[in-house]
């Protein structure tokens, strides 16, 4: 679902491959249907499948409609086939469904269907490769990658289907300015521009994965990271065949290579020239948990800060930071499994015993209403003083996305509807400055506010006394004596928890989550298996794992990922607060 979600926000074409067709318990029509239903995408099987699980003997082409056999010892034979006469009524039908399906991209191919006309292999593989690239339709193909059966059609239906780089537009940002775009040409000839998209740790150093855009780059270049400046060398340049290396002595516009020995993080941009132009780097959301970790012994402690260095230039959403009043090393994810991973990766890749803190939650604060504000600030102290003044109101955050359909910061937004110079334009930013510097305590226990809008439409200056730091003060000192009459509540991070279990099982899990706050979302049964949707509280899932493996006797599993950010309910956030301030007062705040 996540990989879905980040398709959908990058506008990426898709193809789908239902695998393990040769194992038992195969269910290709079910799994089109859930295709369908999960992930909201309009899909069809573009091949029948000739038997399942040890039956599974090939499968059937519904464009060509001609049957495919894989032959010789790992499949490498592909052999057609007319259709044998067993399937020959279900080939009719499914393939019906599937020029239904696509008369829904083509007037042409509608046309053609009406006047019951046999269309054409190439006006089909047409209509396919539209609707495919236009992120309407997900055609679906079957197989058993491991023994390379219906490998070879995949592969030429991403060839055929899925657009090359000469088909795509990509743009880039200038570096001097964001809001101007740079259309990146997959032209070898071109200013070099590629983005380094995987970190993974070597035996011999870092080896980073880089996607080239646009120019070519060859061994021995040096080349300048478009965010810190520094140039690099790329002295050794591998094309990767799983584990197996291909040194390379060039990549050019379309290329995919991993580069040895440069030191960089995951989501940057290389080019040939300075200050070029940046792609945009991969969405990456915010870290719901976090938890303190400590070396058992001090002399551990330099090869634990080398481990997290690395695993947060492997992974965006693991963070690693000193929180000031405690002095700990604080690590940051999205979820408890995906920290305990990580903690025991340092045990056993770096032999350090680590000691783990218990999970804090992170909470925000966001306010409920809209609360106007007039503010001043005035300080004589000999000399010039300070002078500033700023009339609006604050309000919650209503509109997520602009008009072009663009994703808007749901943190914090600032507007300015000052006429007449009531206050000089160059104090503006030093207004939002200001307020940016605040947020991250919020009055109700000093959590992070989110989806706050500040709007400022009047105010006055001094000619004299007024200046950046004044007016950034006098919003900050704005925010903490107003922001509380907004009745902010807290916010906590609720996740989607989806469970699998044995069907009598269900009775005392779906108990178990309700005790948890949580919210039973959808139930479906099949061949015996339960299937439970939940929203459960994050605060309420710390040792899911062991619990539900005690409930359904070691058989139930679950995946858990972030739903949204869901109001505390007020018992709740006042426990919430109770514990905060105890911590703060144990901090000597």
């Amino acid at each position: 679902m996540t990989v879905d979600r980040q398709m959908k926000r990058y506008h990426i074409p898709r193809l789908a491959f239902i695998n393990k067709m040769d194992r038992t318990g195969a269910r290709p029509f079910a799994i089109v249907e859930d295709v369908k239903e999960k992930l909201g995408v309009d899909c069809c099987l573009m091949q029948y499948p000739m038997g399942g699980g040890e039956t599974f003997a090939g499968m059937i082409d519904l464009i060509t409609q001609q049957a495919i056999y894989f032959e010789g010892s790992d499949g490498e034979k592909v052999r057609y086939d007319v259709v044998p006469a067993q399937y020959a009524d279900k080939v009719k039908e499914y393939r019906h469904h599937m020029l239904e399906t696509l008369a829904m991209y083509s007037d042409e191919l509608m046309e053609l269907l009406l006047s019951e006309e046999e269309p054409s292999v190439e006006l089909i593989h047409k209509v396919t490769k539209q609707a495919v690239q236009g992120q309407g339709f997900t055609p679906v193909f079957v197989g058993s990658a491991y023994k390379n059966k219906g490998v070879q059609p995949l592969l030429d239906a991403i060839v055929r289907y899925l657009p090359s780089p000469l088909e795509r537009t990509i743009a880039a940002k200038k570096w001097d300015d964001p809001t101007q775009s740079l259309v990146l040409e997959p032209d070898p000839t071109k200013p070099f521009v590629g983005m380094a998209f995987k970190i993974v740790e070597d035996p011999f150093g870092q080896l980073t994965f880089l996607r080239v855009y646009q120019g070519q780059v060859n061994k021995g270049d040096m080349l300048y990271n478009q965010r810190t400046g520094r140039k690099d060398r790329f002295s050794r340049i591998v094309k990767m065949h799983a584990d197996k290396r291909e040194e390379t002595d060039s990549a050019e516009a379309g290329d995919i290579v991993a580069i040895m020995g440069i030191d960089c993080a995951s989501g940057e941009t290389y080019a040939s020239e300075p200050k070029y132009c940046t792609l945009e780097s991969m969405f990456v959301p915010k870290p719901v948990i976090k938890v303190s970790v400590t070396p058992v012994s001090r002399a551990d402690a330099d090869k634990m800060s080398k481990a997290l260095q690395r695993f947060r230039k492997e992974d965006p959403t693991f963070n690693v930071f000193n929180d000031e009043e405690t002095s700990e090393t604080i690590i940051a994810g999205m979820g408890e499994l995906h920290l305990d991973i990580y903690v025991e990766r340092i045990r056993r890749e770096y032999k350090v015993e680590l000691e783990v803190g218990a999970p804090k939650v992170s909470y925000r604060e966001s306010p409920t209403r809209k609360a106007e504000f007039n503010f001043k600030h005035k300080k004589q102290t000999g000399g010039s003083g300070q002078y500033a003044h700023i009339v609006g109101w604050f309000e919650p955050i209503t509109e997520t996305t602009n008009e072009e359909g663009e994703e808007l910061d749901t943190t914090f937004q600032f507007e300015e509807e000052i006429v007449g110079g009531r206050i000089p334009k160059n104090f503006i930013p030093s207004i939002e400055k200001g307020f940016k510097a605040v947020i991250g305590k919020g009055p109700i226990a000093e959590y992070p506010v989110v989806g706050l809008k500040a709007v400022v439409n009047d105010g006055s200056y001094h000619e004299v006394d007024s200046s950046d730091r004044a007016f950034q003060t006098c919003a900050e000192n704005c925010f903490r004596e107003h922001f509380k009459d907004t009745k902010p509540v807290l916010l906590e991070p609720v996740m989607k928890v989806e469970i699998e279990c044995p069907e009598h099982f269900q009775g005392p899990i779906t108990g178990d989550l309700i005790s948890r706050r949580g919210m039973i979302v959808n139930t479906d049964m099949r061949d015996g298996i339960t299937n439970i949707i939940a929203e459960v509280p994050l605060a309420e899932t710390f040792g899911y794992a062991t619990d539900i493996r005690s409930m359904s006797q070691g058989q139930g599993t679950f995946t858990m990922e972030l739903a949204a950010y869901k109001k505390v309910p007020a018992s709740v956030q006042e426990d919430i607060v109770a514990d905060k301030k105890k911590v703060l007062v144990g901090a000597g705040r």
